[in-house]
């Protein structure tokens, strides 16, 4: 299925996260490509800017980062790390605290895979991934199993089939090759659809089990069968690899699936489930397991080449990707998972501004699902202990914000973005009052290209950030980050879901995703697996962690004008050009579904957006122009709420978590963005025109308030 969105290749040959992420990259959607500028180098910083640029160290980020990466921190397992965490910020002048719910997790007991030949041999796969006595963490006896977060409890034997990505499209496909489904347990690539959304379309095809796999085709060139050395003696992902992670159905609802809709406290009424999270066990293993599962499907069914499907076929030798129609091979799968309903801790620090109806939030999650986790998430950790003690010496001058400064480090995002969401759903409504923006920097560093995601009204100032922070490029340093990005990507992308950004932005608050990943050449990010550690990230993913130091920088600019510029740095107009080019997209779309809808309500609503744009510019500029302080105020008040119109119309059909009528995530992507999405997807998914045309009137509503606030 074509959808109006085109997927941008992950970084480094994977699609990425919660992303299956080089660097959580939802970072999808094209849009017109910057343009090189004469950018100054070196960048010319005020003497604010300079204390903030200057307070930053490589060195001591190095630090965080191995005492992050050194012991456990499993959601709800980590109150010492979160403590820690608040008490750096309390010593750097920030006021500090831990935020605690109480919320469902589930966690690895037991689990094995045989595959049962039809002359009786029997393979047991490992499950494990490779002791490696260079890396310390990878031996630990408190290292966590491989297991996927809230999987279902349960045995499952039976034949299989290979699924592909685990898309609906696979699944459409196969059905049209005459596969049977039913009672049989799913072997799915990664890649494509967040891994959940895999487990939620086998079990709708009365399908038993899930096996997901990592395969050597994400890699690109890469890889051993290229010649090129695995992890750790070289930077090709080690063949043991498992990547870990949750499958709740994240595009239905994150946070506590026994809370969709409100706070977890300990005396919270539980709801329901099953809407949310699978009930068919599930498991994930790394390639070379399931090298012989795949194998023992040649010649049954469909070849891999025929299926003729996107991503289908991967890389692991000898297999030729099948379907297995007919296989009498079998497999049989345990999992065992121990419910829980337990405390999560998010720290939060805060400076108080001189605006205190102005807030900038400020968040990195904290939880792994490994002993390490340098990348995910722990460097955008490193890089909020950096910060604050960048802040903390310009708080020593005297200086104070005329904003509001909350940093947030979130518990059990892992899991489903559960820390954040259910901190949002606490304090919603004083966010819906005072929120500005949210800055997200989950995986800050997993090689050394930037990128940014963002919602319109922040790209100016996240672009022109750019332009102070030198940033270290493959042995050069006389280039901004501007300069570096504009050569590599030059495209901001738009928000799906995947990190804890998404609660805000379906709120109607603006956000901005940031961090550097790799590319073609890079050495293979391990995401989710016992190889994003300490030993991989100062080997290979960043030495001497100049790339940590430079985003940290980046970040840390980008807060500090957020919070303390006299104009609130905001572009409301730029929504303007997006909304026309979701609508050209829709048009599109709409052409290849053979759907006739009626988008004249639709597009005068973009159309009034731009002319209350517009007039607040000329408004803004005549505030600062006269010098009339009170005028600011007021439009920097609509620039702060504008955007809480595209969420006024009781969220998107069939998942009201999901507010945003702009963009959200697909329904069977999970992580990569859909625009105008309740349009988009009446027609691709429902293939219901009246409802379509319903949601074209909401969402011209929708859009229409939001000029109503910047013209009021």
């Amino acid at each position: 299925m074509q959808l109006i969105l085109v997927l941008i290749a992950a970084l480094g040959g994977a699609e990425a996260c919660q992303r299956e992420r080089t660097f959580k990259s939802h970072f999808s959607h094209n849009h017109v490509k910057r343009q090189a500028s004469n950018v100054p180098f070196p960048p010319s910083l005020d003497a604010n800017e300079q204390v903030l640029v200057n307070s930053f160290d490589n060195t001591s980020i190095s630090q965080w980062s191995y005492y992050y990466t050194h012991g456990a921190h499993l959601a709800g397992q980590n109150k010492t790390m979160a403590q820690w965490t608040a008490d750096k910020w309390a010593e750097y002048g920030f006021t500090s605290r831990l935020d605690e719910y109480y919320v469902y997790l589930n966690y690895p007991v037991s689990h094995s895979l045989q595959l049962t030949y039809p002359n009786g041999t029997i393979f047991t796969a490992s499950l494990q991934e490779e002791v490696l006595a260079v890396d310390e963490t990878t031996s630990y006896p408190n290292r966590i199993p491989t297991f996927h977060g809230y999987s279902f409890t349960g045995n499952a034997s039976a034949e299989y089939v290979y699924v592909g990505r685990g898309q609906q499209v696979d699944f459409e496909r196969l059905i049209a090759l005459g596969v049977e489904l039913e009672g049989k347990i799913a072997v799915a690539k990664y890649g494509g659809p967040f891994r959940g959304l895999k487990v939620k379309n086998s079990q709708e095809h009365g399908m038993i089990g899930t096996v997901i796999f990592t395969d050597p085709s994400d890699d690109g060139n890469i890889t051993e069968a290229k010649g090129v050395v695995a992890y750790p003696n070289g930077p090709a992902r080690n063949p043991t690899t498992v990547q870990r992670g949750s499958v709740q159905f994240l595009s239905i609802y994150p946070g506590d699936p026994t809370t969709p809709g409100y706070t977890s406290k300990e005396d919270s009424p539980r709801a329901d489930k099953s809407n949310s999270v699978p009930h068919i066990p599930s498991l994930p293993i790394s390639w070379v397991d399931a090298q012989p599962i795949l194998e023992a499907l040649n010649g049954y069914g469909t070849a891999g080449v025929e299926v003729n499907r996107s991503g289908w076929v991967g890389a692991i030798p000898g297999v030729n990707y099948s379907t297995g129609q007919g296989s009498p091979a079998t497999l049989s799968l345990t999992n065992v998972m121990e419910d829980h309903t337990t405390w999560i801790w998010d720290a939060v620090g805060i400076i108080n501004g001189t605006n205190q109806d102005e807030v900038i939030i400020v968040g990195n999650h904290r939880d792994a699902w490994i002993v390490g986790g340098a990348a995910d998430p722990n460097s955008g950790s490193s890089v909020l202990i950096e910060l604050s003690k960048a802040f903390g010496q310009l708080l020593q001058t005297g200086w104070k914000p005329t904003r509001t400064i909350v940093l947030c480090s979130w518990d059990a995002e892992e899991y489903g973005l559960v820390g954040s969401t259910e901190w949002v759903e606490e304090y919603i409504p004083w966010l819906k009052g005072a929120a500005v923006s949210n800055l997200n920097i989950d995986v800050a560093v997993s090689g050394p290209i930037p990128g940014i995601a963002a919602t319109p009204d922040l790209h100016n100032i996240s672009t022109e950030v750019m332009k102070k922070v030198i940033w270290p490029y493959r042995g050069t340093t006389n280039r901004t980050m501007y300069d570096v990005w504009i050569e590599e990507d030059g495209e901001i992308g738009v928000l799906g879901s995947g990190s804890d950004y998404t609660a805000f932005v379906h709120r109607g608050i603006g956000a901005i995703d940031m961090g550097a990943g790799g590319g073609p050449t890079d050495p293979v990010y391990h995401y989710h697996s016992n190889y994003d550690s300490y030993h991989w990230m100062s080997t290979f993913g960043d030495p001497g962690f100049i790339s940590h130091e430079a985003i940290g920088q980046y970040l840390t600019l980008l807060l500090y004008h957020l919070a303390d510029d006299a104009v609130l740095p905001l572009e409301p107009a730029m929504y303007s050009s997006e909304l026309q080019t979701y609508f050209e997209d829709l048009n599109t779309t709409l052409g290849e579904y053979n759907a006739t809808l009626d988008l004249s309500e639709l597009s005068t609503a973009i159309a009034t957006f731009n002319t209350s744009a517009q007039e607040f510019n000329a408004l803004r500029e005549f505030a600062i122009t006269s010098n009339d302080a009170d005028l600011v105020t007021v439009q920097n008040h609509k620039a702060r709420d504008f955007s809480r119109g595209f969420t006024s119309q009781g969220g998107l059909p069939g998942r009201e978590f999901f507010q945003n009528l702009i963009f959200a995530p697909g329904l069977d992507t999970g992580y990569a963005p859909v625009t105008f999405p309740a349009i988009t997807e009446s027609i691709t998914f429902a293939g219901n025109e009246t409802l379509a045309q319903e949601w074209v009137g909401k969402t011209a509503k929708a859009i229409g308030l939001a000029a109503a606030i910047l013209k009021t």
